[in-house]
């Protein structure tokens, strides 16, 4: 069955559907991860997105029940070079998600890169182009959007009741592999959803500020609960957590052009000169800054990609130093934060 990406600025590429039919509007974004093409679906980061592999081939060695890191894809479509299956097209396929092969993808991500990520279409099936892209300009842009809502818990829950400390996870589309990190690391977890209270989260040993989708900005409810929380409990933040954290100790986000996606993003610690290829995955990022409190710099475009705040208690990541998938030069900052806490 024939398919295509329209983006909203008129540009089409053409492709094969190998999975479900129909439309799948979105942000059409890239990324440069070479494998963990099933973690990448399913975390909950890329919701409303439209999401194009620069591995020349995804779907090589089949999908698994214990890599996905939500319980449904959050993506709206897939756009490859080749598809491999059939496991991983029949996942997709029943799981009711787009997913087109035969992309020109590199071509679409210069373009992307050129451009900057775009409101898109992906068509699985008969469509004409032209509605489609007079359906595109219609939808709304990434920024502004506040998307956490649609992702995070409805009620708390217990991840693990066994550990040395008991950690609040703060779910603003927290990913398993956080809770798998911080329970391998002795924490007992609680996970709450994105409006809860900061004299809730006060009463555990340390909170955990997880990664989500969407612009932080508009999220003043959950920015206001933590400026509350801080300097109460110690506060460790990850991704759009990482944001948040910013906005509350009075820093700026903004949105990247094209976003930092993939498993190979080089990041400078200052406080040793080493450099940390990270795992990433977000949209908006937190202003530079030379100020001691920003502990972490990008080497692709001098982005805090790390904060600390000692009086407060609270520091922050914005890669994914759980490395679901990805390298694993980050892991200890989990394990360090759970092993603080259980000394304190």
């Amino acid at each position: 069955m024939k398919g295509f990406l329209a983006l909203e600025d008129g540009t089409v590429f053409e492709g094969q559907s190998v999975a479900a039919e129909g439309s799948a509007f979105g942000e059409a974004v890239f990324t440069t991860a070479m494998t963990g093409y099933q973690e990448v679906v399913t975390d909950p980061s890329f919701a409303e997105q439209l999401i194009c592999f620069t591995a020349p081939m995804v779907g090589n060695y089949g999908v698994a029940s214990a890599r996905s890191e939500s319980k449904r894809p959050h993506a709206r479509a897939v756009l490859m070079r080749e598809a491999r299956g059939p496991a991983w097209t029949d996942w997709l396929h029943e799981r009711g998600i787009v997913a087109l092969s035969g992309i020109d993808t590199r071509s679409l991500v210069l373009k992307l890169r050129e451009s900057g990520a775009m409101r898109a279409v992906a068509v699985a099936g008969d469509g004409s182009v032209d509605e489609a892209l007079a359906a595109v300009r219609l939808q709304p842009s990434m920024e502004g959007r506040a998307l956490v809502a649609d992702v995070s818990t409805r009620e708390p829950y217990v991840y693990s009741d066994a550990g040395s400390v008991h950690v609040a996870v703060v779910d603003y589309g927290a990913k398993r592999s956080i809770l798998r990190r911080l329970a391998g690391a002795g924490a007992a977890v609680t996970v709450f959803p994105h409006d809860v209270d900061a004299d809730t989260l006060a009463e555990f040993d340390g909170v955990v500020l997880s990664n989500g989708p969407g612009d932080p900005e508009p999220l003043v409810d959950e920015v206001a609960v933590l400026e509350q929380l801080l300097g109460r409990v110690p506060v460790l933040g990850i991704c759009l957590g990482h944001q948040l954290l910013g906005l509350a100790t009075g820093m700026k986000t903004f949105k990247l052009p094209f976003g930092h996606r993939g498993a190979n993003h080089p990041v400078l610690e200052r406080a040793t000169g080493r450099v940390l290829v990270t795992s990433q995955n977000h949209g908006f990022a937190v202003e530079p800054s030379e100020e001691r409190e920003a502990t972490h710099v990008s080497l692709y475009d001098g982005t805090t990609e790390g904060l600390d705040f000692p009086a407060d208690r609270a520091r922050s990541a914005q890669f994914h130093p759980e490395a679901g998938p990805g390298p694993h030069d980050a892991w200890p900052i989990i394990r360090d934060f759970v092993e603080e806490l259980a000394a304190a």
